[in-house]
Formats: C-alpha cells, sequence, structure tokens
C-alpha cells in the first residue's frame, strides 16, 4: 500500500507526457475543423513525416559530430517544421481545396487516400521496416516518497511536456493576438462574412493548415526522440487517437485539443499499468464511444448553432 502513491505518481507522468504528444496533433484536427469544418484524416501521416525528417537530419549531423546535444535536436526540430509545413500546404491545395465545395463525404474520401498514398510514399522512399532512432537525452529525474518505489522521470519525457507547454502558451497568444490569428477567429465564425470583408480566406486556411503540421512534426520528432522506434505506419494509429482526443476534448476549441490530449494519455497509461497493456486501445476508443453518446460536442465544444 506504501508503493501506491509513488506508482500512481509515476504513471501520472508517463500519461502526461504520451498526452502531451496527442494534444500536439489533435490542435491539427481541431484547428481544420474549426475553420473548414472538415476532417484533415491524413493529419498523422504529417506526424509520421515529421518523425522521419527528423530521423534523416540526425543521420546527416552525426550522433558523433560533437556538436552539443540542444543543438542537434533544435536542428531536427527546425528542418522537420519546414518540411511538414510544405507537406501540410500541399495537403490542403491537392486534396481539400478541389473538393471545398462538394459533400464532405468527398472531402474525407480525399484525405484517407492522402492518407494512404504519404504512408507508402514513405514506406517506398525508407523501407516498411522499423527504423531505430538513437537516443539523444538521457538520464532521469528520481523522487523518492518515501517508499521502495522510486518516482523516475526521464529528461526526454520532461522535455516534451515542457516544448508542449512552451508551444500551446505560444499558439493561444499568437491567434488571440497577431492578425493572423484574429484572421483565423474570424474565419472559424463566419467564412463567408470573412470573406466579404476582405479576409484572404484561401491564405488563412493554408496557414491553418501549416500551423497544423507544424506541431505535429513537434510531435513526431520528440516521440522519435523518446521511443527510440519509428516505421510509416505510426502515423495512423497516432492520428486516430489524437482525432479521439480532439473529439473528447471538443472539436473545434483549441483548449479542448489540449484537454483531451492529456486525458487520453493518462486514461492509456493507467489502464496499461492497471489492466493489461493489451486493453489500452480499448479503453481510448471507449472513452470516445462515451463521449459521442452522452456529450457529442466534447468536454469544452459547443453545439453548433446553424446560421440562416
Amino acid at each position: 500500500m506504501s508503493d501506491l502513491i509513488p506508482q500512481l505518481t509515476q504513471q501520472f507522468f508517463n500519461g502526461l507526457s504520451l498526452g502531451a504528444i496527442y494534444a500536439l496533433i489533435a490542435i491539427g484536427y481541431t484547428m481544420v475543423y474549426g475553420i473548414i469544418g472538415m476532417i484533415n484524416f491524413a493529419h498523422g501521416e504529417i506526424y509520421m513525416i515529421g518523425a522521419y525528417v527528423g530521423l534523416v537530419t540526425l543521420t546527416v549531423i552525426g550522433t558523433n559530430s560533437g556538436l552539443p546535444i540542444p543543438f542537434i535536436i533544435a536542428a531536427m526540430l527546425v528542418v522537420a517544421i519546414v518540411v511538414t509545413g510544405i507537406y501540410g500546404f500541399s495537403v490542403e491545395r491537392v486534396a481539400y481545396r478541389p473538393v471545398r465545395g462538394s459533400p464532405r463525404l468527398v472531402a474525407l474520401i480525399s484525405a484517407i487516400g492522402m492518407s494512404i498514398f504519404l504512408q507508402n510514399w514513405v514506406a517506398l522512399g525508407q523501407g516498411a521496416r522499423d527504423m531505430a532512432v538513437p537516443s539523444l537525452v538521457s538520464g532521469a529525474v528520481q523522487f523518492h516518497m518515501g517508499s521502495d518505489f522510486d518516482v523516475t522521470v526521464p529528461y526526454s519525457r520532461i522535455m516534451i511536456i515542457v516544448v508542449t507547454v512552451v508551444l500551446m502558451i505560444g499558439l493561444t497568444l499568437f491567434i488571440k493576438y497577431s492578425r493572423m490569428g484574429r484572421a483565423s477567429r474570424a474565419c472559424s465564425q463566419d467564412m463567408h462574412m470573412a470573406n466579404l470583408l476582405g479576409i484572404d480566406t484561401n491564405r488563412v486556411i493554408s496557414f491553418t493548415f501549416v500551423m497544423g503540421a507544424i506541431l505535429a512534426a513537434v510531435g513526431g520528432v520528440l516521440i522519435a526522440i523518446t521511443i527510440g522506434k519509428l516505421n510509416p505506419f505510426i502515423g495512423f494509429l497516432a492520428g486516430i487517437k489524437a482525432f479521439t482526443a480532439a473529439v473528447l476534448g471538443g472539436i473545434g476549441s483549441i483548449p479542448g485539443a489540449m484537454l483531451g490530449g492529456v486525458l487520453l494519455g493518462l486514461a492509456e497509461t493507467f489502464a496499461a499499468a492497471y489492466i493489461s497493456s493489451q486493453y489500452k486501445d480499448i479503453v481510448a476508443f471507449s472513452l470516445l464511444i462515451l463521449i459521442l453518446l452522452f456529450r457529442p460536442t466534447g468536454l469544452l465544444g459547443k453545439p453548433e448553432v446553424e446560421k440562416v
């Protein structure tokens, strides 16, 4: 019984870092839906591409280059952000803009097609096998809580939590105070009226896809460094879970995506620790079913009011 609190604390930190990654990806879903009312099901593959670009950058630099580890990680993040930003822009132009005025089912099929294309594009270029990512951040902080079980928090997971919090604060301030942020909020409220008022809605939509891709890329690089393994198909399950997090928090709400990601990460981690690792996906998607049954708008979502 004396080890219960330390074990719960350990699982809390593990779940918090996993939930931070889900939150980074979920924001991309919720931003796109909030503006154009569509789900970008190719978003998980952008996360996967970000992880691969980070690995390629690390391979080019080399782990024995003598450069400081923070510089190497920063280089991985910068290159991944640039490349995935281009991919995010391209996905919007190729898979969404041509079908934007079509029924939503057409856009959904287009997004699923783009998802499959990106999976196979990376599989052909990098191979479908698992690839190892060298561990760059070693060591951990240990907390002794008066029992035989010490709480161990790896520096890599602390890095995930800190980077995510900084990005969340930065994004919130950007959306609230910048000109593009105000334009994005105007488009999310009424796209047609924003267009009539002179806002370049096409530019705003492209910006939204790029911003979502950037956040997903950061999540991909961080999780690759932490887990140490990736393949071309990691984006599908991560994307579906991030979509679950977005729905859980309230699709269209950025704070909801953050909350949903954290809750989903905690639920998965506690399920794996105290039930079985084989049941963690069942618990995650059970949350999705329950939230759709009892609160379809999500925890922080608002009922959609049809404009007349």
